[in-house]
């Protein structure tokens, strides 16, 4: 029999609505399967328990009352959330030092959304600092690891969001995604990740690192339960002066099976140089997967993808810069006292701010100054333009893009903390798609030894459902996504 915490958010859907579990049930034994890995796994930064437990008994009364209602597919369902994104009354601290003990009056969107649909919350999860990183490794509070292999990362900077989905301590989460960061440890953990276009979900209540990149989005095991997940959270949002008009579609009725006639792209510089050729194997066996199923496959050229890295490097610590400038130790977070304002603001933010998040607020800073504003952050956004246009041309020929991920696989913890370089090159696959402001999945699509390997669909803008439609395609002839790590 599956253990509980095995489901799929949709296995569980209809598990609730037979009468077979109750969420108080489902809520406790994933609670049971935190208590029980967490100390290996180390994805939560707090852990709601309380709350969780009042929530699924509030979810079983509604459906008690109610049996036969039309309701929310959430209603009931444990899920977790990226320490960047606001819980009122729940600590939330972005994985730093200055938030520590920063419990917001508000909640996100994103959470309020989910809240109305019934979802049962069950805590925050771990990230890198900020949301600064690919491998959960520059957290103030602790390394998360993969659940695949304990002495790996998870892929950052939601890798308590993945880790935690791979693990069974939820059966989905919500992570953010600036340049990779919800696709990336998807990959590196063997679930399905999505980041919705820019605008598509509500950034109000997310704690900024790059307000132009940033994105919230669901992981989970399958594209179905991205799906259900997405269509809780995204529409348009007043809050947000971003957050886009176009109407939400049903996204599971976009859930066919069928991908004949689809046009798919693969652009030959998204294989670079120094992939490791299990990843390269297992994408292109992906992408004849869905050839076999009818789509059309083509190879296309995205001709400035080779300067996204340096545009990337350039723009988001700009923004990072402007948007940190807020913690100043007066309003909320750390304080660190000291004789005049400006020794007290230099010693909160020292103390208060890690080592990446520091380089990267003197990066931005650098390239915002005087004298050299147009050198840098002018003419990375004149590149960014044209990495644009290159997705504009493309979807003007093809339906969606398959690519990989990550150039490797989830490398051992410790293994980049020296070369800063090294680490920014992990996000080479994936940071275009920001860039560009178009959607992504990545779903798993293979192993090397016992290590995850994702597929990456990237589509026109506000066309996830073509996306999780071809997702949830390969997922139903395939079975590396029901695949699970052994943990005691």
């Amino acid at each position: 029999m599956t253990e509980l915490y095995q489901l799929t958010i949709a296995e569980a859907r209809d598990m609730l609505d037979q009468g077979a579990i109750t969420s108080t049930e489902l809520t406790q034994a994933l609670l049971e399967r935190i208590t029980a890995t967490e100390p290996q796994v180390a994805a939560y930064l707090t852990i709601d328990a309380d709350g969780a437990l009042a929530q699924a008994q509030a979810a079983d009364a509604a459906h008690k009352n109610a049996p036969n209602s039309d309701h929310s597919p959430l209603r009931g369902i444990p899920l977790a959330i990226k320490d960047v994104i606001s819980t009122m009354g729940v600590r939330t601290t972005c994985g730093s030092r200055i938030l520590e003990q920063y419990i917001p009056p508000y909640d996100a969107t994103a959470t309020s959304r989910l809240k109305t649909a019934g979802a049962v919350l069950l805590g925050k999860l771990n990230c890198d600092e900020f949301a600064m990183g690919s491998s959960t490794e520059n957290s103030a509070f602790q390394q998360t690891h993969n659940p695949w292999d304990l002495s790996r990362v998870p892929g950052g900077s939601s890798g308590g969001s993945a880790a935690a989905v791979a693990a069974g301590q939820a059966l989905g989460t919500l992570g953010t995604d600036t340049g990779g960061s919800i696709r990336q440890p998807a990959a590196l953990c063997g679930v399905t990740g999505l980041k919705p276009t820019y605008g598509r979900v509500s950034r109000y209540g997310l704690v900024a690192f790059g307000s132009s990149l940033d994105q919230i989005g669901p992981l989970a095991r399958t594209a179905r339960d991205c799906a259900l997940i997405l269509q809780a959270i995204a529409g348009h949002d007043p809050y947000d002066g971003t957050s886009a008009s176009q109407a939400v579609p049903d996204y599971r009725a976009a859930l066919t099976g069928d991908v004949r006639g689809l046009k798919i792209g693969v652009p030959r510089e998204f294989f670079v140089d120094g992939m490791h050729p299990s990843v390269e194997t297992a994408v292109r066996e992906a992408i004849a997967a869905l050839q076999a199923q009818g789509a059309d496959v083509v190879e296309i050229s995205l001709p400035h993808t080779k300067y996204a890295l340096p545009v990337y490097y350039i723009i988001a610590p700009a923004e990072a810069s402007a948007n940190l400038a807020r913690f100043d130790g007066v309003r909320f977070g750390l304080r660190v006292p000291d004789q005049d304002y400006r020794a007290e603001l230099e010693h909160t933010r020292g103390q208060g701010f890690g080592p990446e998040v520091r380089r990267r607020i003197m990066l931005g800073t650098y390239a915002l100054s005087a004298g050299y504003y147009d050198a840098y952050y002018k003419r990375a956004q004149q590149v960014r333009t044209l990495i644009r246009r290159d997705y504009q041309h493309a979807f003007e020929q093809v339906d969606l893009i398959a690519a990989p991920t990550s150039p490797t696989v989830a490398f051992p913890i410790g293994a980049h903390t020296d070369d800063p370089l090294a680490m920014y090159l992990e996000d080479v696959c994936t940071l275009p798609v920001n860039l560009a402001g178009v959607p992504g999945l990545v779903v798993p699509c293979g192993f090397d030894g016992a290590l995850p390997i994702g597929l990456q669909l990237i589509g026109r803008p506000f066309d996830e459902a073509t996306l999780l439609r071809v997702g949830d395609a390969y997922q139903r002839i395939t079975d590396w996504h029901s695949r699970r790590p052994m943990l005691a």
